[in-house]
């Protein structure tokens, strides 16, 4: 096991460009005695040399997983996982094949792939991450325990927020209560659980999944925990959005912002695409008024592979016509002033067997997906896999614009223009919709993560003038 080297403390990093300001400034990080978090104390011009500002690297906040399955990523790379291969693509095989590959799990092995996911996401520039984990009657407790292992050893390079994740039924199927079980079991014995997840879409009728939501909220009330739902993965209208099931109980139980620092996550939600404006207009109403302290997290790779209407013997429709279903982040966030993010949730598996554990990738996706090609798109889009994401999972009171600034935490993003190609020529990205559309390779990103440096084999002499440690 081999988390990333780091340096010491950095106590300035000079002459970089912020985002929306011209120029180049110097970054100050202090580290108070009493605790093992530093602080951005002071941003100040720096003074002027006869270096070009666009050939500075670009400081932007670090980037967030706000929903990836940690347990699962990489199935389809470990050649004794073979046998698991889609051969459909469909979600029902994705279930099938991996309950069969999860009969096969093992510590060594979800290590090994953890260290995979952790080792692409933090070189990408991922400081924090929620990961799921799952807990059931197949892996018990070997998925968490691994876990608990990768958070400890990686730490210093990135806070992992683990969830404690039923992806199976707990109120339904033969094994309902043997998972319900573990899971209890789960949370009395691991403090490092973070998050209660559930998917309440699998347990076989309405009233169930009902239960599901119920127990999972007022578990997580209970606990002090954060509770992260699956749901409403489908687009089909005639079945009934679990949402309001989910905003009707936590209003029922008072789980508001003022009376608990701890959030309410949504993934997938792709049911929610179907909704007619009143009843966009009638969510957003229930959630503000309320007061409820929930965010959404859109994740486009899974969704517009997995998630389409289902056809019927006599479909009258084109062979061609496939829509495809995801949460349209940008829009919830301006028309609706809804709390949305969005996460890559799956990588190297049969739910999602493309895509990278690379959130620049996938905000650079989401312009094509929202047709989003502004330069404020691009921005909102960065934020939406770095402040926001953060912001979303609870590990930051609110989000932040993404100009670094006295009192944000030194989790940051360097973005270089080094030459990437052999060709003796390097381009360099002037904004951040430049690194969103065209994001950069990981030669040219710098991560900084609690004010340490992470060793880079690409790092070029100007790290010496750069960060003074």
């Amino acid at each position: 096991m081999s988390p990333p080297r780091l340096t010491s403390h950095i106590n300035f990093i000079r002459g970089v460009r912020l985002a929306g300001e011209p120029h180049t400034w110097d970054i100050q990080i202090t580290y108070p005695a009493d605790s093992t978090q530093g602080k951005v104390t002071s941003v100040t011009p720096h003074e002027p040399s006869t270096k070009d500002d666009f050939e500075c690297p670009l400081a932007l906040p670090a980037l967030t997983h706000p929903h990836i399955h940690l347990d699962k990523a990489f199935i389809h790379s470990t050649p004794e996982y073979a046998p698991f291969l889609p051969t459909t693509g469909t979600f029902q095989e994705a279930l099938s094949s991996t309950t069969k590959a999860k009969q096969q799990f093992s510590h060594s092995d979800i290590i090994r792939r953890g260290e995979w996911l952790l080792a692409e996401s933090v070189t990408s520039g991922v400081t924090a991450m929620r990961a799921f984990v799952e807990v059931d009657h197949t892996v018990q407790l070997i998925c968490l325990e691994a876990a608990v292992d990768l958070k400890n050893l990686w730490r210093d390079s990135c806070d992992i927020q683990i969830v404690c994740f039923a992806q199976d039924p707990i109120f339904s199927s033969e094994y309902g209560e043997q998972n319900m079980e573990f899971l209890e079991t789960a949370l009395r014995k691991y403090s490092q659980v973070d998050v209660i997840g559930t998917t309440p879409y699998v347990e076989s009728s309405p009233e169930a999944a009902k239960q599901n939501i119920e127990w999972a909220i007022d578990r997580a009330l209970g606990l002090k925990k954060h509770v992260d739902f699956h749901l409403d993965y489908n687009l089909d209208s005639n079945k009934d959005a679990l949402v309001w099931h989910v905003l009707h109980t936590l209003k029922q139980r008072s789980w508001t912002t003022h009376s608990t620092d701890k959030r309410v996550m949504l993934g997938h939600c792709t049911r929610l695409t179907l909704f007619t404006e009143n009843e966009w207009a009638r969510l957003a109403t229930e959630i503000h008024e309320n007061k409820l302290p929930l965010s959404f997290v859109g994740l486009p790779t899974s969704d517009i592979y997995m998630a389409s209407p289902p056809r019927t013997s006599g479909d009258c429709k084109s062979p061609q016509d496939r829509p495809r279903g995801t949460l349209q982040v940008l829009e919830m966030i301006r028309k609706y002033s809804l709390d949305a993010v969005i996460g890559v949730n799956n990588v190297g598996n049969s739910f999602t067997p493309w895509g990278l554990p690379d959130p620049l990738s996938l905000a650079c996706l989401g312009v094509g997906i929202y047709q989003a090609g502004s330069q404020a798109d691009a921005e909102l889009l960065y934020e939406c896999v770095s402040t926001r994401a953060r912001a979303a999972i609870g590990l930051s009171s609110s989000h932040s614009d993404l100009c670094v600034k006295q009192g944000c935490q030194p989790d940051l993003l360097l973005v270089h223009d080094r030459d990437d190609t052999g060709c003796g020529l390097s381009r360099p990205r002037t904004n951040v919709a430049e690194v969103v559309w065209t994001p950069p390779g990981k030669l040219n990103r710098d991560v900084v993560s609690g004010g340490r440096l992470k060793f880079s084999p690409f790092a070029g002499a100007d790290s010496d003038s750069l960060y003074q440690i």
